[in-house]
C-alpha cells in the first residue's frame, strides 16, 4: 500500500530547514502508527512538487531517515517504512493542545449520561453469551443473501443502486412491506402510509421528534426499552413512566393531558408479557378519550413459535391514531438497520421530510437486497429455520432453569428470543454480571430497564438467539453459582 503525498503539509511557522521538516513529517507519521511497515512513500519527485519545493531537499531527507532505519530502498521500486522502523501496534493520533472551548457551555444539548448500556463487542468471545438481539451466523441464510447482494449490484438495478431517492424508498422493497409483511400483523396499508428508516431505533427517534416537545406529555412503559426512554427525554417532554403488569401497560393509569403513548403490546420489552385483547381495546377507547397518539413498537412478531402473535394495536385502530413501528434487524441481522414507519399520511409526510434533512433516505442497495430477499421466499425460509432452532433453545434454557432454582419472571407467551428474569430480592445483577465475565458468561442486568426513582438490581434478561443449546445447561449453572454467592 502507498502512502498518499496528500497527506504531506509544510508548516508554514514551523522551525528548521525544509529538509528537517520532512523529516519530522515522516519519523511522526511512523511513531504515531499514521505509516506502517511496509508502506511505500511518494517517490521524491511526487513529493517535492507536491510541496513545491526541489527534488534534492526530498531526496537528502529520505537518505537521513534511511540511514536511521526508519526507512528502507528497494531499488527502482523507492522508498518504503523499514521493518526495523518503532511502529507501534496501532494508530494512536495525538491529542493536539490549544482546544480552548468549554463545550459543557457551548453544547445547546447533550445526548450522553442516559440509561442505554454499552453492549460488549467482543460478545462472540464468550463461551456463554445469554445475550440479547444479535445474530447466529450458523442460521443465517448467507449464500442467498450473497446471491441477492450481488443481482442488487447489477445493470439492471444500477438505478436502485446509485440513484438519490431524496425523500422516496425503494418502491420494491415498499410494495412488499405493503402486501406482505403487514398483512400479517392485520394491518392496511398505502405506499404514502410507510417509510423505510435505519431500523426500529430510528423510527422511533424520528416519532419522538415530530410528536414532542417541552409543551407536551408523553407516557412510557416501566420497565422499557431504555433507548426509547433516552430518546422521549431527550426531547424535554413531560414524561411519566407507568409500571406494567402481566397484562402490560394499565390504561388507566395514563393520565390526563397525555399526548403520546409509548408501548409493546404484543411482546413487552423487556418483560415479554403480552397485552391481552380486551386491554388492547381499552388502551384504544383510553386515548381516544384523551385524544392521544400511541405508538406502537411491534419488534419480534416473527418470533411467535409457540403460539400466532396476537393482532396488532395499529389493526384495531380505527381513527388513524396509532403509528407503527417495525424492523427487519431483529429477524435478519442488527447490523442491517433498515426497519419501517407505518402512519397517517400527514404523519408520514412529515417524518419523510425529517428523515430526508438528516440522512436522505436509506442505502439504495440495502433496501433492494432486502426486498429481493423478501419477495424470492428467503426470508420466509430464514424465520422457520430461526423459529425451530429459538423453540427447541427455550425447551433447553427453560428445562436448564428449572433444574438449577432460576426464577422466570416473563415468558413470552408466543415465543421470542430472551426471557426476563428474577433474582433474590438482595441481587444486585450489574454487580453478578461483572463476575460472570471472568466465567465467560454474559448476561443483561435489569436495573437500566427500570426508569429512575423504580431501579430493580435484581431482574436480569437471559437472551438465547446466539447461544448453543448444548452451552445452556452450563452457563446456567455458573449463573445459579454466582446468585448463590450474593
Amino acid at each position: 500500500m502507498a502512502i498518499s503525498v496528500d497527506t504531506f503539509f509544510l508548516n508554514p511557522d514551523a522551525q528548521g530547514t525544509l529538509q528537517a521538516q520532512i523529516q519530522e513529517m515522516i519519523a511522526e507519521g511512523i511513531l504515531s502508527g499514521r505509516f506502517r511497515v511496509g508502506e511505500k512513500l511518494p517517490s521524491s519527485r511526487k513529493l517535492a512538487a507536491h510541496l513545491g519545493i526541489s527534488r534534492i531537499t526530498v531526496t537528502l531527507a529520505y537518505t537521513e531517515l534511511l540511514a536511521n532505519d526508519y526507512l528502507t530502498s528497494r531499488g527502482r521500486a523507492g522508498y518504503f517504512v523499514s521493518e526495523n522502523a518503532p511502529v507501534p501496534p496501532s494508530y494512536t493520533p495525538q491529542q493536539k493542545a490549544g482546544d480552548a472551548m468549554d463545550w459543557d457551555k457551548v453544547l445547546a444539548r447533550s445526548f450522553t449520561g442516559g440509561d442505554t448500556p454499552r453492549k460488549p463487542q467482543d460478545w462472540r468471545d464468550y463461551r456463554y453469551p445469554f445475550i440479547y438481539g444479535q445474530a447466529d451466523a450458523s442460521l443465517f441464510d448467507h449464500a442467498n443473501w450473497r446471491l441477492c447482494a450481488l443481482r442488487a449490484l447489477g445493470q439492471k438495478d444500477f438505478a436502485a443502486l446509485a440513484n438519490d431517492y431524496f425523500d422516496q424508498d425503494d418502491p420494491l422493497l415498499i410494495e412488499y412491506i405493503a402486501r406482505h409483511t403487514l398483512p400479517r400483523r392485520g394491518i392496511t396499508a398505502r405506499p404514502e402510509e410507510i417509510l423505510i428508516t435505519l431500523g426500529a431505533q430510528n423510527a422511533l427517534w424520528i416519532t419522538s421528534q415530530l410528536l414532542l416537545n417541552r409543551k407536551r406529555r408523553a407516557t412510557v412503559e416501566d420497565p422499557a426499552y431504555y433507548t426509547l426512554r433516552d430518546q422521549v427525554v431527550q426531547t424535554r417532554c413531560q414524561l411519566d413512566c407507568i409500571p406494567v403488569d402481566e397484562g402490560g401497560l394499565p390504561p388507566e393509569m395514563i393520565p390526563e393531558g397525555t399526548d403520546v403513548i409509548f408501548c409493546t403490546p404484543s411482546h413487552q420489552s423487556p418483560t415479554t408479557f403480552t397485552m391481552p385483547m380486551e386491554r388492547r381495546k381499552e388502551l384504544l377507547r383510553r386515548a381516544s378519550s384523551i385524544d392521544a397518539v400511541i405508538v406502537e413498537d411491534d419488534y419480534e412478531f416473527e418470533m411467535s413459535f409457540l403460539g400466532a402473535p396476537s393482532p396488532s394495536l395499529k389493526s384495531l385502530d380505527t381513527e388513524g391514531r396509532v403509528i407503527y413501528a417495525g424492523s427487519f434487524s431483529k429477524s435478519l441481522f442488527p447490523g442491517l438497520r433498515l426497519g419501517y414507519l407505518v402512519g397517517s399520511e400527514p404523519f408520514i409526510r412529515q417524518a419523510r421530510a425529517l428523515r430526508a434533512s438528516v440522512l436522505r433516505h436509506p442505502p439504495g442497495h440495502v433496501q433492494r437486497t432486502v426486498a429481493y430477499f423478501l419477495s424470492l421466499g428467503h426470508y420466509d425460509a430464514q424465520i422457520r429455520r430461526t423459529a425451530k432452532v429459538l423453540h427447541d433453545r427455550r425447551a433447553v434454557i427453560e428445562d436448564a432453569i428449572r433444574k438449577h432454582g432460576l426464577e422466570i419472571a416473563g415468558v413470552g407467551g408466543y415465543g421470542g428470543s430472551a426471557l426476563w428474569m428474577r433474582a433474590p430480592e438482595t441481587a444486585d445483577t450489574s454487580a453478578v454480571a461483572q463476575r460472570l465475565k471472568e466465567k465467560s458468561v454474559l448476561i443483561e442486568p435489569g436495573a437500566p430497564f427500570f426508569a429512575a426513582g423504580n431501579r430493580k438490581q435484581n431482574y436480569y434478561r437471559l437472551g438465547y438467539s446466539s447461544i448453543p443449546a448444548t452451552r445452556i445447561e452450563p452457563g446456567l449453572a455458573l449463573l445459579a453459582q454466582a446468585l448463590k454467592q450474593g
